[in-house]
């Protein structure tokens, strides 16, 4: 079944033991995990990755039957969760356990997806999917953390709160804790401070211009470039990241154009990429082709050169490589 997250303070979570939470928001999971599982839990607490509770499945699940008398209760959290831990699920589901409670906690997972087919339409099961806050829900957050902090904000500073935040409460979460932190050595804080304390690499790091670069989102580039001051420094590093993720993703177009698979080459290059980027590296992959991947590097290597040889010109010229596909 189906609950929404704000459903939970009005149900008996003991009615069922095994949860699935779900969707691009890892500051709204946090939330639901502390306020209605965690919250005041007495009893022990697991936390297992999904490769690693699927490889230790029987050792787990012995466990799990075999409880300890002292043990009263006991919660268990599994992390990125996908279709492969289905049928474990289905498993543990049959042996009707007691005083557990199992959570699985998960990423987009898409509609035809198996595990989350199995959660929404078996009433023994529960799939609590979170979605990005939208701007609403962060300036009520913001402005119930400045009421009880005694902090005053204009509008527009909410506002670019809200936009740094990206649609995630923890992301925003940070940047509160600066404003506090700011303003108790400073009563006043106007939008010049506020852009200041948190326009740092925190909130866009050059992983994440090299990224939004390869899959070809121009208007998030575009906002990254103009929010933030790169040193002659920076510029190279910018560079070299790019160079060293354009060179990963043409390893990655040829086995696919091999394979057929995008998935699974994904899942399977060396060195791992971690789950959160699976998304944006699928679609650098499909926004390339290999020649212009390859035309790409070459024109990496000059302007890293140039840039070396001209540094009072080094912004300019990383800017109009980057804008300039």
């Amino acid at each position: 079944m189906i609950k929404k997250y704000f459903e939970l303070k009005n149900t008996n979570i003991n009615l069922n033991y095994i949860y699935l939470i779900h969707g691009k928001n890892e500051g709204l999971q946090k939330q639901i995990l502390d306020e209605n599982f965690l919250k005041d839990f007495k009893g022990s607490i697991n936390k297992y990755e999904q490769n690693e509770f699927i490889e230790n499945y029987d050792i787990i699940l012995n466990e799990i039957l075999t409880k300890s008398l002292f043990e009263i209760e006991k919660v268990i959290i599994i992390s990125r969760a996908d279709d492969k831990i289905s049928k474990y699920i289905e498993e543990i589901l049959d042996k009707n356990l007691k005083d557990i409670k199992i959570i699985l906690k998960s990423s987009i997972l898409e509609k035809k997806s198996k595990l989350r087919n199995l959660f929404e339409k078996n009433n023994s099961l529960v799939a609590i999917p979170v979605y990005p806050d939208d701007a609403k829900n962060l300036s009520l957050l913001v402005m119930e953390f400045i009421n009880k902090n005694n902090i005053k904000l204009s509008r527009e500073s909410i506002n670019l709160l809200v936009d740094r935040s990206q649609g995630d409460r923890a992301n925003l979460k940070l940047e509160l804790e600066k404003i506090l932190n700011y303003s108790l050595t400073n009563k006043k804080i106007d939008t010049l401070n506020v852009k200041n304390l948190t326009n740092l690499s925190e909130n866009y790091s050059v992983n994440i211009l090299a990224d939004n670069y390869l899959a070809k989102n121009n208007k998030v580039v575009s906002k990254i470039l103009n929010e933030n001051n790169y040193t002659d420094e920076d510029c190279i590093l910018i560079l070299r990241t790019l160079l060293s993720k354009s060179k990963r993703l043409m390893n990655i177009i040829e086995r696919y154009n091999e394979t057929k698979n995008l998935n699974e080459v994904i899942s399977t290059i060396k060195p791992p990429i971690f789950w959160k980027d699976k998304e944006i590296v699928k679609k650098q992959a499909s926004s390339w082709k290999i020649k212009d991947l390859k035309n790409k590097i070459y024109n990496i290597n000059e302007v890293e050169a140039m840039i070396k040889g001209n540094s009072k010109s080094s912004l300019n010229l990383l800017s109009d490589f980057i804008v300039n596909y």
